[in-house]
Protein backbone atom coordinates (compact mmCIF):
# COMPACT_ATOMS: atom_id res chain seq x y z
CA UNK A 1 0.00 0.00 0.00
CA UNK A 2 3.20 2.23 0.92
CA UNK A 3 4.48 1.76 -2.33
CA UNK A 4 1.38 2.75 -4.43
CA UNK A 5 0.69 5.34 -2.50
CA UNK A 6 4.22 6.67 -2.98
CA UNK A 7 4.18 5.73 -6.71
CA UNK A 8 1.00 7.81 -6.96
CA UNK A 9 2.35 11.00 -5.90
CA UNK A 10 5.02 10.31 -7.89
CA UNK A 11 2.48 10.29 -10.79
CA UNK A 12 0.87 13.17 -9.86
CA UNK A 13 4.29 15.17 -9.18
CA UNK A 14 5.27 14.34 -12.45
CA UNK A 15 2.22 15.22 -14.16
CA UNK A 16 2.00 18.57 -12.15
CA UNK A 17 4.88 19.71 -13.61
CA UNK A 18 4.46 18.76 -17.17
CA UNK A 19 1.34 20.90 -17.20
CA UNK A 20 3.31 23.82 -15.37
CA UNK A 21 5.63 23.46 -18.18
CA UNK A 22 3.27 23.04 -21.06
CA UNK A 23 1.34 26.22 -19.24
CA UNK A 24 4.55 28.20 -19.07
CA UNK A 25 5.46 27.12 -23.08
CA UNK A 26 1.99 28.67 -24.16
CA UNK A 27 2.64 31.82 -21.91
CA UNK A 28 5.87 31.89 -23.37
CA UNK A 29 4.55 31.62 -27.12
CA UNK A 30 1.68 33.78 -26.59
CA UNK A 31 4.04 36.61 -25.33
CA UNK A 32 6.22 36.22 -28.37
CA UNK A 33 3.22 36.54 -30.74
CA UNK A 34 2.19 39.39 -28.95
CA UNK A 35 5.88 41.39 -29.38
CA UNK A 36 5.92 40.32 -32.71
CA UNK A 37 2.96 41.50 -33.51
CA UNK A 38 2.80 45.11 -32.10
CA UNK A 39 4.77 46.39 -34.76
CA UNK A 40 2.10 45.15 -37.47
CA UNK A 41 -0.70 47.02 -34.85
CA UNK A 42 1.04 50.20 -34.52
CA UNK A 43 1.56 50.59 -38.18
CA UNK A 44 -2.08 50.46 -38.59
CA UNK A 45 -2.56 52.98 -35.57
CA UNK A 46 -0.05 55.12 -36.79
CA UNK A 47 -1.74 54.52 -40.39
CA UNK A 48 -4.98 55.13 -39.01
CA UNK A 49 -4.57 58.41 -37.65
CA UNK A 50 -3.02 62.33 -38.33
CA UNK A 51 0.30 63.96 -37.77
CA UNK A 52 -0.86 65.26 -34.46
CA UNK A 53 -1.62 61.68 -33.12
CA UNK A 54 1.94 60.37 -34.06
CA UNK A 55 3.50 63.02 -32.60
CA UNK A 56 1.48 63.50 -29.49
CA UNK A 57 2.28 62.62 -25.66
CA UNK A 58 1.10 59.99 -24.56
CA UNK A 59 1.03 58.10 -28.05
CA UNK A 60 -2.18 56.75 -29.11
CA UNK A 61 -2.39 52.83 -28.60
CA UNK A 62 -6.22 52.55 -30.47
CA UNK A 63 -6.60 53.00 -34.08
CA UNK A 64 -8.10 55.78 -35.73
CA UNK A 65 -10.68 56.80 -38.00
CA UNK A 66 -8.79 58.24 -41.14
CA UNK A 67 -7.37 54.60 -42.44
CA UNK A 68 -9.29 54.86 -45.54
CA UNK A 69 -9.00 58.62 -46.18
CA UNK A 70 -4.60 58.32 -45.81
CA UNK A 71 -4.25 55.48 -48.23
CA UNK A 72 -6.45 57.64 -50.52
CA UNK A 73 -4.32 60.04 -49.99
CA UNK A 74 -1.18 57.68 -50.91
CA UNK A 75 -3.34 56.95 -54.02
CA UNK A 76 -3.53 60.62 -55.20
CA UNK A 77 -0.04 61.56 -54.67
CA UNK A 78 1.78 58.66 -56.28
CA UNK A 79 1.36 57.08 -59.17
CA UNK A 80 0.47 53.99 -56.51
CA UNK A 81 -0.89 50.89 -58.91
CA UNK A 82 1.37 51.34 -61.59
CA UNK A 83 4.31 51.33 -58.86
CA UNK A 84 2.54 48.29 -57.47
CA UNK A 85 2.29 46.09 -60.81
CA UNK A 86 6.06 47.31 -61.60
CA UNK A 87 6.82 45.50 -58.63
CA UNK A 88 4.47 42.55 -58.52
CA UNK A 89 6.23 41.96 -62.00
CA UNK A 90 9.57 41.97 -60.96
CA UNK A 91 9.19 40.51 -57.50
CA UNK A 92 7.33 37.22 -59.15
CA UNK A 93 9.76 36.82 -62.09
CA UNK A 94 12.59 37.57 -60.17
CA UNK A 95 11.37 34.84 -57.25
CA UNK A 96 11.08 32.15 -60.07
CA UNK A 97 14.01 32.53 -62.00
CA UNK A 98 15.87 32.45 -58.53
CA UNK A 99 14.40 29.18 -57.63
CA UNK A 100 15.11 27.73 -61.13
CA UNK A 101 18.83 28.20 -61.57
CA UNK A 102 19.17 27.94 -57.67
CA UNK A 103 18.07 24.75 -57.61
CA UNK A 104 19.32 23.52 -60.99
CA UNK A 105 23.38 25.17 -59.52
CA UNK A 106 22.54 22.98 -56.19
CA UNK A 107 21.46 20.07 -57.90
CA UNK A 108 24.63 19.73 -59.90
CA UNK A 109 27.38 20.88 -57.01
CA UNK A 110 25.87 18.61 -54.27
CA UNK A 111 24.93 15.44 -56.39
CA UNK A 112 27.62 15.48 -59.62
CA UNK A 113 31.24 15.82 -59.95
CA UNK A 114 32.90 17.59 -62.56
CA UNK A 115 36.48 19.47 -63.21
CA UNK A 116 36.98 22.69 -60.47
CA UNK A 117 34.22 21.95 -58.81
CA UNK A 118 35.06 22.73 -55.40
CA UNK A 119 36.96 25.65 -57.11
CA UNK A 120 33.52 27.08 -58.54
CA UNK A 121 31.65 26.40 -55.27
CA UNK A 122 34.36 28.68 -53.42
CA UNK A 123 34.34 30.98 -55.89
CA UNK A 124 30.64 31.25 -55.50
CA UNK A 125 30.96 31.95 -51.95
CA UNK A 126 33.42 34.72 -52.09
CA UNK A 127 31.11 36.64 -54.27
CA UNK A 128 28.48 36.39 -51.29
CA UNK A 129 30.82 38.22 -48.79
CA UNK A 130 30.97 40.99 -51.13
CA UNK A 131 28.94 43.81 -50.14
CA UNK A 132 26.25 44.45 -52.99
CA UNK A 133 27.01 48.50 -52.71
CA UNK A 134 30.26 47.69 -54.43
CA UNK A 135 29.01 46.76 -57.32
CA UNK A 136 26.13 49.52 -57.99
CA UNK A 137 27.99 51.35 -60.25
CA UNK A 138 29.91 48.90 -62.49
CA UNK A 139 26.40 47.10 -62.49
CA UNK A 140 24.21 50.35 -63.76
CA UNK A 141 27.05 50.92 -66.34
CA UNK A 142 26.64 47.24 -67.32
CA UNK A 143 22.99 47.66 -67.79
CA UNK A 144 23.07 51.19 -69.40
CA UNK A 145 25.82 49.41 -71.88
CA UNK A 146 23.11 46.80 -72.61
CA UNK A 147 20.32 49.69 -73.00
CA UNK A 148 18.18 48.11 -69.94
CA UNK A 149 18.51 51.12 -67.71
CA UNK A 150 15.06 52.60 -66.52
CA UNK A 151 13.67 48.95 -67.93
CA UNK A 152 12.31 46.18 -65.68
CA UNK A 153 15.18 43.84 -67.02
CA UNK A 154 17.64 46.03 -64.99
CA UNK A 155 16.33 44.75 -62.05
CA UNK A 156 14.81 41.09 -62.61
CA UNK A 157 18.20 39.86 -65.04
CA UNK A 158 21.13 40.86 -62.66
CA UNK A 159 19.41 39.10 -59.72
CA UNK A 160 18.38 35.69 -61.84
CA UNK A 161 20.75 33.47 -59.41
CA UNK A 162 22.57 34.88 -56.20
CA UNK A 163 25.06 33.27 -54.13
CA UNK A 164 23.08 32.41 -50.63
CA UNK A 165 20.51 30.07 -53.01
CA UNK A 166 22.51 28.23 -54.18
CA UNK A 167 24.48 27.48 -50.74
CA UNK A 168 21.03 26.99 -49.13
CA UNK A 169 19.98 24.38 -51.31
CA UNK A 170 22.91 22.64 -52.32
CA UNK A 171 22.85 21.80 -48.36
CA UNK A 172 19.39 20.89 -47.96
CA UNK A 173 20.03 18.70 -51.24
CA UNK A 174 23.16 17.05 -49.53
CA UNK A 175 21.01 15.99 -46.56
CA UNK A 176 17.80 14.87 -48.24
CA UNK A 177 18.26 13.64 -51.78
CA UNK A 178 19.18 9.77 -51.10
CA UNK A 179 21.35 8.80 -53.75
CA UNK A 180 19.55 5.78 -53.80
CA UNK A 181 17.08 7.14 -55.83
CA UNK A 182 18.94 9.40 -58.46
CA UNK A 183 21.03 5.53 -59.22
CA UNK A 184 17.38 4.10 -59.66
CA UNK A 185 16.26 7.08 -61.89
CA UNK A 186 19.42 6.57 -64.03
CA UNK A 187 18.90 2.73 -64.26
CA UNK A 188 15.90 3.68 -65.83
CA UNK A 189 17.29 5.72 -68.34
CA UNK A 190 16.60 9.44 -66.47
CA UNK A 191 19.10 11.87 -67.85
CA UNK A 192 19.77 15.35 -65.37
CA UNK A 193 17.24 17.26 -66.44
CA UNK A 194 14.71 14.29 -65.88
CA UNK A 195 16.46 13.37 -62.44
CA UNK A 196 16.43 17.31 -61.76
CA UNK A 197 12.42 17.14 -62.94
CA UNK A 198 10.82 13.91 -61.39
CA UNK A 199 13.46 13.30 -58.07
CA UNK A 200 14.89 16.39 -57.04
CA UNK A 201 12.44 19.16 -57.33
CA UNK A 202 9.86 16.98 -55.32
CA UNK A 203 12.17 16.56 -52.31
CA UNK A 204 13.31 20.70 -52.89
CA UNK A 205 9.67 22.03 -51.62
CA UNK A 206 10.39 23.04 -48.43
CA UNK A 207 13.55 24.15 -49.17
CA UNK A 208 12.20 26.13 -52.12
CA UNK A 209 9.05 27.53 -50.47
CA UNK A 210 11.68 29.07 -47.46
CA UNK A 211 13.90 30.24 -50.87
CA UNK A 212 11.24 31.44 -52.43
CA UNK A 213 9.46 33.40 -49.50
CA UNK A 214 12.64 35.15 -48.45
CA UNK A 215 13.90 36.17 -52.31
CA UNK A 216 10.01 37.91 -52.75
CA UNK A 217 10.27 39.54 -49.82
CA UNK A 218 14.16 40.64 -50.36
CA UNK A 219 13.28 41.84 -53.67
CA UNK A 220 10.11 43.39 -53.13
CA UNK A 221 11.78 45.91 -50.31
CA UNK A 222 14.88 46.51 -52.30
CA UNK A 223 15.22 50.26 -52.29
CA UNK A 224 18.97 51.40 -53.30
CA UNK A 225 19.12 49.35 -56.37
CA UNK A 226 15.73 50.31 -57.96
CA UNK A 227 16.38 54.34 -57.30
CA UNK A 228 19.32 54.01 -58.91
CA UNK A 229 18.68 52.22 -62.40
CA UNK A 230 15.10 53.48 -62.73
CA UNK A 231 16.16 56.60 -64.86
CA UNK A 232 12.51 56.41 -66.29
CA UNK A 233 9.42 57.53 -63.66
CA UNK A 234 7.02 55.30 -65.27
CA UNK A 235 8.65 52.01 -64.11
CA UNK A 236 9.06 53.23 -60.37
CA UNK A 237 8.48 50.24 -58.03
CA UNK A 238 6.58 50.46 -54.86
CA UNK A 239 9.48 51.18 -52.22
CA UNK A 240 11.14 54.33 -54.73
CA UNK A 241 7.34 55.75 -55.29
CA UNK A 242 6.66 55.34 -51.34
CA UNK A 243 9.79 57.41 -50.59
CA UNK A 244 8.55 60.80 -52.77
CA UNK A 245 5.43 60.89 -49.73
CA UNK A 246 8.63 62.40 -47.48
CA UNK A 247 9.48 65.57 -47.97
CA UNK A 248 11.96 67.93 -46.65
CA UNK A 249 9.70 70.70 -44.30
CA UNK A 250 6.12 68.80 -44.67
CA UNK A 251 5.76 65.37 -44.45
CA UNK A 252 2.91 64.02 -43.32
CA UNK A 253 3.58 60.91 -41.34
CA UNK A 254 -0.01 58.94 -41.26
CA UNK A 255 0.29 59.49 -45.18
CA UNK A 256 3.79 57.66 -44.76
CA UNK A 257 2.58 55.27 -42.85
CA UNK A 258 -0.75 54.17 -44.73
CA UNK A 259 1.80 53.81 -47.89
CA UNK A 260 3.81 51.51 -45.95
CA UNK A 261 1.00 49.41 -44.75
CA UNK A 262 -0.16 49.49 -47.87
CA UNK A 263 3.39 48.07 -49.57
CA UNK A 264 3.01 45.46 -46.51
CA UNK A 265 0.15 43.50 -46.99
CA UNK A 266 0.89 41.24 -49.99
CA UNK A 267 4.22 40.29 -48.63
CA UNK A 268 1.73 39.08 -45.44
CA UNK A 269 -0.32 37.36 -47.86
CA UNK A 270 2.67 35.79 -49.50
CA UNK A 271 4.35 34.61 -46.12
CA UNK A 272 1.20 32.90 -45.21
CA UNK A 273 1.00 31.32 -48.12
CA UNK A 274 4.59 30.10 -48.49
CA UNK A 275 4.99 29.34 -45.11
CA UNK A 276 1.92 26.96 -44.81
CA UNK A 277 3.49 24.72 -47.82
CA UNK A 278 6.42 25.14 -45.77
CA UNK A 279 5.63 24.07 -42.50
CA UNK A 280 3.14 21.33 -43.92
CA UNK A 281 6.28 19.77 -45.52
CA UNK A 282 8.42 20.22 -42.53
CA UNK A 283 5.96 18.45 -40.30
CA UNK A 284 5.59 15.16 -43.30
CA UNK A 285 9.16 14.61 -42.65
CA UNK A 286 9.30 14.77 -39.06
CA UNK A 287 6.69 12.34 -39.30
CA UNK A 288 8.37 10.08 -41.45
CA UNK A 289 11.20 10.21 -39.27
Amino acid sequence: MAAEHTSSTAGLAIGAGSRRARICVRVALLLGVLVSMFPFYWLVVMASGTNQDILGYPPKLVPGTRLLHNMGEVIDRIAFFNSLFNTVVVAVTGTVLVLFFDSLAAFAFAKYEFPAKKFLFGTLMATYMIPAQLSLVPQFVTMAHFGWAGTLKALIIPGAANAFGIFWLRQYAQNSLPDELLDAGRIDGAGFFRLYRTVALPLFRPALAFLGIFTFISIWNDYIWPLVVMVNPDRLTLQVALANLSVAYNTDYAVVMAGALMSVVPLIVVFLLGARHFLRDLAAGATKM
